[in-house]
Order: structure tokens, then C-alpha cells, then sequence
């Protein structure tokens, strides 16, 4: 749903207000280089709700997992949407209907010293839920927790060329990097980039490792309980830094396995809104004249992973035959039911400086093309029939499509060139064993919620990196996707991760499968949503008609 109908003089007033904070015209080019996308779309944001009802208890259908909530171990796109409300970043993800930017959030204002160098000003009188005061050295330490390799935090990656923070005054930080990092406005906002959300460090201290059922933060929401199966309550930061939010009294999140479930619970009623929903459903919710639908491509991307570790798929003339045995519209259609679109390559459409709008008539990634992937099929190493083991998820598990529906339309296209998957089904928890150990032949996934190229391929794919777990190394896509993570020029660094995206789809350790719409459903009482396209659920500015 766009939001991109602001009104023209109330844009002009924002911008001219937020030019004050932005205090270097580098910064700018700092976030348009690191996301390809304009920072200065922020100036759409924050409408103002003159009419918003203030009370209220908001319930939700959370249909995908929450792991923990604490934001620098999480990886899960449930637990991020709850994070979103409970804490803040140095920065936040802004959208005004038609580009993502990055604006300052628990800074006040950011200054790019250099492409090495940069200076937060914080808000005053900020505090964490627990009255503590978050000041520099809260943030310091928020920020040195994730880099600590003792700690494991898999966020640990946005950091790596962290050279150190200084502490200017009781208000003001420096970050100072060994190289130039294009990511770094998506790695500090308080949402989607986790290594950059602000924690209490007395709240860590104190409850260690259970602090992702503790979580204490400094945004709009307090958390109150977290009933395991059953359900997460937070209710108002009375003493919330944005004036006058958040509206809500309190916001109850039922925690919902079964999605026909949540789906009938809010056609029905009963509850306020669903965090995600399943494409199958899309078709009969926007036939109910009391729900809003929210929802576009977001940058995503779902894939068919083969271990590269092991035979068969070590082979890859034989991975090349699967990339192009795939038909995409056929899994666009009947796995996403229309709602996506077919993948070329992993840079999706919302990273409008990276992403190639006229890519299938490129030649360029991955396509089906079924006699090319027979004559590949018959010169790969091993010949006669091949039954890979495909380990599966059950039920639904997100935005990203994963489940038996796309094994099962990708099975028998794989047969047509010989291979004959044994599809084993089995639960979440294992199956995530099961991918981190690299024991399969076969599974699909999909990233979601990724803002820059370099989140999109940078710690999937690179050799040794925490998330490539179909074990792919080769040095010259990683020079290419680390020259491109270095590099500002936004020009020089889309040519350099077209380099790195040739390289990943003709090697093939994925086979590209679809980008695909992500979807909120909510009420119409619900008032004041703003959808950014990161799979978030912000209720920082929502009321209740």
C-alpha cells in the first residue's frame, strides 16, 4: 500500500527541519551508496496523527516464530517485528511510499567526518525502560557487545572493520572504521540491522543469557510477559522520546502456529491484524470490506540451496542443471499464488541503484531453460538417476514461501533431468539443526527483509561466513562482494556486485527462486499504520478508531 500521497508543503517543512540534524551533505551520499536507495525519501515520514485515539489495547495474529528477543542474536523476522516496538537504533528505517532511507533515531544527528568516520549525537533524556539513562556509554557498549567475539552474536560480521568508539562527551560517540562500510546505515538502525539496536547494558548484565525473555530497551514499548505457545504483551513507554507516542495502552501478540487459524480469527474479528500472512489466503482477505491489506515486493529472495561440501551438488555442471531445470513461473504462480515475482538473481527490486528492472531480457542469472539444463545434466559427474536428500520444514515459517509447497513443485521438475529428491519432512528446530550442520543435499529458504546488496549476498555466500551454509567459496566472488561493500561510488559499486552476481549464478551453489510480496493485514480500526517494505510491524504512530 503506497503511502506516497503526502502532501507536497508538509514534506518541505519535514525536510527543511531534519536539514538542521543532517549537518554534511557526505551523509547523504553515505546512505544513498550504502542502500542504493535516497536518503532524503525520509522526508516523507512521520505524519502527523492529530485525530489518533489515544487508549487501547491491540491484539495480533503473530503467525511466524519469535526466537529471542534480544535483537543481537535474533534471526528471526517474527522476533524483528516485535524489536521494532520495544527498541530503538542510533538510526531507524524511514519509507515514503516509493524509496527506503535511513534518518536518525536515538541520534539526533549524524556526522560523516569521513568515509572512515563518523559522529552520533544523541537525543537527551533519553532512558531505558528501566529509568537507566542511555547515554554514550550505554551506546558504546551496546555496540562493542555485538563486536565481541567472545560473545558469538552472528551479528558480530557488520562490525568487522570496527576500529574503535570514543566518547566525545556524556552525548556524543565516534565510530571509527578501518575501511569505508557502505552497509553501515542499514547495520545501525534498531530494527532490521540488530547489531545496531541499543540494549540496557545493566538490564544484560543482570539477566544474562536470559535477556532475550527480559528484553529491556528504550522504545515505545515496555515488555511485560512472554507465555510460551501462547502469547507476548508490551504495553506504553509512558516516557517515550517521540512526543505524544506511542497511542496504544497496550499491544497483545498471540502467538499462532496454525495459519488458517489466524487468518479466521481476524476475518472473524477477533483479533486486530496478522503479522504475515500466507499467499493462499490474500485472495479472500481483500474480499472483507473491514480489512486494510499492506503489502509489495520487498527485498527478498527465496532459493533452492545445494551443498557444495558434499556429492553430488560438489559438482558444478550439475547445480547449473538444476538452476535451469526450474521453471519460476510456474513456482511464482502456484506456490506464491501471483504474489512475487521470478528471481534472476538475489538483488531484488526495492534496491533501485543495484537492482536491473529489464533483467530478463539480460541474458544475465538464472532462467529455465530446459534443454540447457539436459545437455548440462549429461555432462555432470555422476550419471543414472540421483536422489538427493530435500530436508523440508513443516507448516508455515514467514514471508518466505518455505514449507512442502515449493518441494513439491520442484521435485518433479528436477526429475525431468534425472535427479529424484527424498523429500524429509521434518520439524522447525530440526531442520534448522539440519541446515547449520550441512547435513542435506537440498533445502530452500528465503532471506528477507534485506535493505542493501551487501546483506543480500555478503554473508550467505562468502567463504566462511556464519550463514553460508551450503559451504561455497570462491575468492573472486568474495573480492568482488567485499570491493563492493567498501566502496561509496555508487556507480563503481553496482558494477562491482554485477561482477560478484555473475560469478554466484554461474557457479550455482542456489538456484534462484522468486522475490516476493510481503503482507500485513489489519483492521480498519487500526488507524495510523505506516507500512515500510522490511517485513516490520510499526505500531510506534498506530490508534484504535
Amino acid at each position: 500500500m503506497s503511502q506516497s500521497d503526502s502532501k507536497v508543503d508538509h514534506k518541505t517543512l519535514l525536510a527543511e527541519k531534519m536539514a538542521v540534524d543532517f549537518r554534511r551533505r557526505d551523509l547523504f551520499r553515505l546512505a544513498a551508496a550504502g542502500t542504493g536507495l535516497l536518503a532524503a525519501s525520509a522526508f516523507g515520514v512521520g505524519k502527523a496523527h492529530a485525530q489518533a485515539k489515544r487508549g487501547g489495547t491491540l491484539t495480533l495474529a503473530w503467525l511466524d516464530a519469535v526466537d529471542t528477543l534480544d535483537p543481537h542474536f535474533t534471526m528471526s523476522g517474527g522476533s524483528i517485528k516485535v524489536l521494532n516496538n520495544v527498541f530503538n537504533g542510533l538510526l531507524k528505517v524511514a519509507y515514503d511510499g516509493e524509496k527506503v532511507s535511513f534518518v536518525p533515531d536515538l541520534a539526533q544527528s549524524w556526522d560523516m567526518v569521513s568515509e572512515t568516520e563518523h559522529v552520533f549525537k544523541l537525543r537527551d533524556g533519553v532512558k531505558f525502560h528501566n529509568g537507566d539513562v542511555c547515554d554514550a556509554e550505554a551506546v558504546k557498549w551496546s555496540l562493542l557487545r555485538v563486536a565481541d567475539p567472545e560473545v558469538k552474536s552472528p551479528h558480530a560480521w557488520k562490525f568487522e572493520q570496527l576500529d574503535g568508539i570514543d566518547i566525545v562527551d556524556p552525548l556524543t560517540i565516534r565510530l571509527r572504521f578501518k575501511k569505508p562500510f557502505a552497509f553501515l546505515p542499514v547495520a545501525l538502525t534498531g530494527s532490521t540491522g540488530r547489531a545496531g539496536t541499543i540494549v540496557c547494558p545493566r538490564a544484560v548484565q543482570e539477566s544474562g543469557k536470559g535477556f532475550g525473555r527480559k528484553p529491556v530497551g528504550t522504545g515505545p514499548f515496555k515488555f511485560v510477559s512472554w507465555l510460551e505457545n501462547d502469547s507476548l504483551t508490551l504495553e506504553r513507554n509512558p516516557e517515550y522520546f517521540e512526543a505524544g507516542l506511542p497511542y496504544l495502552d497496550r499491544v497483545v501478540i498471540r502467538l499462532i502456529k496454525e495459519p488458517s487459524a489466524g487468518v479466521a480469527a481476524v476475518m472473524a474479528g477477533q483479533v486486530d491484524g496478522l503479522s504475515v500472512c500466507p499467499f493462499q489466503f490474500i485472495p479472500q482477505l481483500r474480499k472483507n470490506p473491514n480489512l486494510a491489506i499492506y503489502g509489495q515486493v520487498e527485498g527478498n529472495y527465496a532459493f533452492l540451496g545445494m551443498n557444495n561440501k558434499r556429492a553430488p551438488f560438489d559438482d558444478k555442471t550439475l547445480r547449473q542443471a538444476v538452476a535451469f531445470a526450474i521453471d519460476r513461473e510456474v513456482i511464482v504462480q502456484q506456490s506464491y499464488f501471483g504474489e512475487a515475482i521470478g528471481a534472476y538473481t538475489p538483488i531484488s527490486p526495492p534496491m533501485t541503484d543495484f537492482y536491473d528492472p529489464n533483467i530478463a531480457q539480460s541474458g544475465r542469472g538464472q532462467f529455465f531453460d530446459l534443454e540447457k539444463a539436459k545437455a548440462l545434466r549429461a555432462k555432470s559427474k555422476v550419471q543414472g538417476e540421483i536422489n538427493p536428500v530435500y530436508i523440508v520444514t513443516d507448516g508455515f515459517t514467514g514471508s518466505g514461501g518455505m514449507g512442502t509447497r515449493n518441494a513439491q513443485l520442484i521435485a518433479p521438475m528436477l526429475e525431468q533431468i534425472g535427479i529424484k529428491p527424498k523429500i524429509e519432512l521434518v520439524d522447525r528446530a530440526v531442520w534448522a539443526q539440519r541446515r547449520n550442520a550441512g547435513d542435506f543435499d537440498l533445502y530452500d529458504e528465503a532471506w528477507i527483509a534485506d535493505l542493501d546488496p551487501d546483506e543480500t549476498i555478503t554473508p550467505e555466500w562468502s567463504t566462511g561466513k556464519p550463514w553460508n551454509f551450503v559451504g561455497y567459496s570462491n575468492p573472486a566472488f568474495d573480492r568482488a562482494a567485499a570491493a563492493a561493500g567498501e566502496t561509496m561510488d555508487v556507480a563503481r559499486r553496482r558494477q562491482l556486485y554485477i561482477e560478484a552476481e555473475d560469478i554466484l549464478m554461474d557457479d550455482a551453489p542456489l538456484a534462484v527462486l522468486a522475490h516476493m510480496k510481503v503482507f500485513k493485514i489489519l483492521s480498519k480500526k487500526v488507524q495510523g499504520f505506516e507500512y515500510i517494505p522490511a517485513d516490520l510491524m510499526n505500531l510506534h504512530s498506530v490508534s484504535l478508531a
